[in-house]
């Protein structure tokens, strides 16, 4: 098992506490260690099923990008193999140099109707997975499930307009201006039949892409989705819309996770960076319009975009129980339209705080539109 690069900036994580003990039998999915990173803190889980016969990188301890940090291996593997594995592996660790990624994710910029959108891609699947994050998020939100998602198939993470290193301009904020993009987006990079996987406003732009062009979208995986219930927080959303100062702004990143530990000083100061960029203030509050009423409700409807060209799409949609941005209790209005699943020990990211999860509801989409 490899520390793996949660970011493009990653080089290096430092493990500060091992969920398990040498002997125990572990399955896929399973948490193993709890990782720190320069941005955000994460858990690590078993990439297959069998023994943890080694645990090479000691709590406390950094770790190098790439570099094996434990060994998971049948318990009919001889000692002495395993011994001369974990061997090779200490030495490597001291050397402290990031293993050389040539399958990590690599940037690119497409120009959709003029406007500059950033985007990461990873892996070589046949499947092509595009990850569409939500309001005043960027393609570093699925730093936690895209390299998982990179092993089976090519994956692609978007800057929507007004996010990440994308142009800022949003134009009107609409739903369907952003529906646009996400089809011309697809459109020009050549990608004839994606797995739209959305978060939060990123789910109901997804969504309404389906609706635009059923024929290019081939499954939708929905996290925590804006504009399929009346529930939501608008103080969250406007309180982050107008925070200037760490001090304005920590209170409601809080809000978005159920383990509020994962607020770090880092991700505070990264998110400050971004709105006091030119043009984001101006994006963030056009994007409330499409969000919200003056009243505070939910303005985004997509559920009858789901009874349309789109309802053949199959469609599985995630909340954690703690989401207190877009509650759970919106689940219901899926009833009978999507597979609908709640995560436990998540709030509003589930793709930060329960990638297993999430990453399992993709592939049970993409299962279900080969069916």
């Amino acid at each position: 098992m490899t520390l793996p690069k949660w970011g493009l900036s990653m080089t290096s994580g430092k493990i500060t506490e091992w969920l398990a003990a040498e002997g125990d039998t572990v399955a896929a999915g399973d948490d193993l260690a709890e990782i720190d990173t320069d941005k955000i803190a994460g858990t690590l889980e078993a990439p297959c099923d069998g023994v943890l016969r080694r645990i090479v990188a000691e709590p406390g301890g950094a770790a190098p990008v790439g570099c094996a940090i434990a060994l998971i291996a049948p318990a009919d593997v001889p000692e002495t193999v395993i011994e001369r594995a974990a061997a090779y592996a200490r030495e490597y660790l001291a050397r402290g140099v990031p293993v050389e990624d040539e399958a990590g994710p690599v940037t690119g910029v497409a120009h959709v109707d003029g406007t500059a959108l950033a985007y990461a891609t990873s892996g070589a699947g046949e499947a092509e997975v595009v990850l569409v994050h939500g309001f005043g998020g960027d393609k570093n939100s699925w730093l936690f499930v895209q390299e998982a998602l990179a092993a089976r198939h090519t994956v692609y993470a978007l800057d929507l307009p007004g996010h990440g290193e994308s142009a800022k301009d949003v134009g009107d904020g609409g739903l369907d201006t952003l529906a646009r993009v996400v089809t011309g987006f697809l459109a020009t990079l050549g990608i004839e039949r994606a797995h739209l996987v959305g978060h939060s406003l990123g789910g109901a732009v997804a969504v309404a892409a389906a609706a635009r062009a059923p024929d290019r979208v081939a499954s939708l995986t929905l996290l925590a989705p804006a504009g399929l219930g009346p529930d939501v927080d608008a103080s969250y959303l406007r309180g982050f819309a107008a925070a200037r100062t760490r001090r304005e702004l920590r209170p409601h990143l809080l809000k978005l996770f159920a383990d509020e530990a994962r607020v770090t000083r880092q991700l505070v100061d990264d998110l400050l960076k971004y709105k006091r960029l030119d043009g984001v203030d101006e994006a963030l509050r056009t994007l409330l319009t499409t969000l919200l009423t003056e009243s505070d409700a939910q303005a985004l409807d997509v559920r009858d975009l789901l009874t349309g060209p789109a309802s053949a799409i199959p469609t599985v949609a995630l909340w954690g129980y703690e989401d207190r941005v877009v509650p759970a209790s919106n689940a219901a209005s899926l009833k009978g339209r999507a597979e609908t699943r709640l995560v436990r020990g998540a709030g509003h990211m589930p793709h930060m705080e329960t990638p297993g999860e999430v990453v399992s509801a993709v592939e049970e989409a993409l299962a279900s539109a080969r069916r």
